[in-house]
């Protein structure tokens, strides 16, 4: 089903190239972003594309509130990471913010996501799927590079998927690394280039990583994204295969991404 786009559009921003990617692609289209950015990394370039750009820390909520009914705000995306162990400093975490974390009965991504999107509703903001301004980034099927998977990595492939996906189920993370048809890391609240270097110092040289999205999956938080830095860890760590899953994960600055794995032998593939 199509959503009616309103003319302002909101953007809650993380880190990376994915909020910026957004914002341009929404004002080719004749919209107005706002966003309220929770990271310092891309604040330049959101002010490049965007009519204004708010810097809030990720707990103050009753400020992020404030903004979207200032700006009379209806619809929202929310793109870029924004680290999970955030929870556990509880940096300028408001009062809101605190009731919200007690309110929760698992500190999980989509527990504490719900929660977030259902205290939007009750200021009348929608939070819209993610990929809506970004499919262009959204991945077939395929291999992507030069390189071509051996039947040794297609096999590790397989089993990844499916303990990806089994992880996904209980929303502990997307990502995994295998090497030899063995676990070598499974990513939890660290993250997925944390999961790389765990995975990559026990496998010590030609392990697999796969991502993959949720089973159940809310696009509106938390689609599956991989970048440049995602292979720059690999390459550090000696990991030879990056498998994700096909027409659900996006890929920021594809060509790069693709340069840097031909010229340091890695494989690409989506699955």
């Amino acid at each position: 089903m199509s959503i009616l786009l309103e003319q302002k559009q909101a953007l809650i921003a993380g880190d990376g190239q994915l909020p910026v990617k957004m914002a341009e692609n929404a004002t080719k289209n004749g919209l107005e972003v706002i966003c309220i950015s929770l990271s310092n990394d891309n604040v330049k370039d959101l002010k490049k594309v965007c009519s204004k750009v708010y810097s809030v820390g990720a707990g103050e909520l009753l400020k992020i509130k404030k903004i979207l009914q200032d700006e009379q705000a209806k619809q929202l995306t929310f793109l870029g990471k924004v680290h999970k162990g955030l929870i556990l400093r509880r940096p300028k975490f408001d009062s809101m913010a605190l009731d919200l974390i007690k309110k929760v009965k698992r500190l999980n991504d989509d527990q504490v996501m719900l929660t977030v999107v259902e205290e939007l509703n009750k200021i009348g903001v929608t939070v819209l799927d993610q990929t809506i301004f970004i499919k262009n980034l959204m991945i077939p099927a395929g291999v992507l590079g030069k390189l071509k998977p051996t039947e040794e990595q297609i096999a590790d492939v397989q089993y990844g998927y499916w303990l990806a996906k089994e992880m996904g189920k209980i929303d502990v993370g997307q990502s995994v690394v295998i090497k030899d048809k063995m676990v070598m890391a499974v990513e939890a609240i660290e993250g997925t280039d944390r999961c790389i270097e765990r995975g990559g110092k026990i496998a010590k040289k030609g392990g697999c990583v796969i991502k993959v999205a949720k089973p159940t999956q809310d696009k509106r938080f938390d689609i599956p994204a991989v970048g440049l830095k995602t292979l720059q860890t690999m390459k550090k760590y000696k990991l030879s295969l990056l498998a994700v899953e096909a027409n659900e994960t996006i890929i920021v600055e594809q060509e790069k991404v693709v340069q840097f794995a031909d010229k340091n032998n890695i494989v690409i593939m989506a699955v």
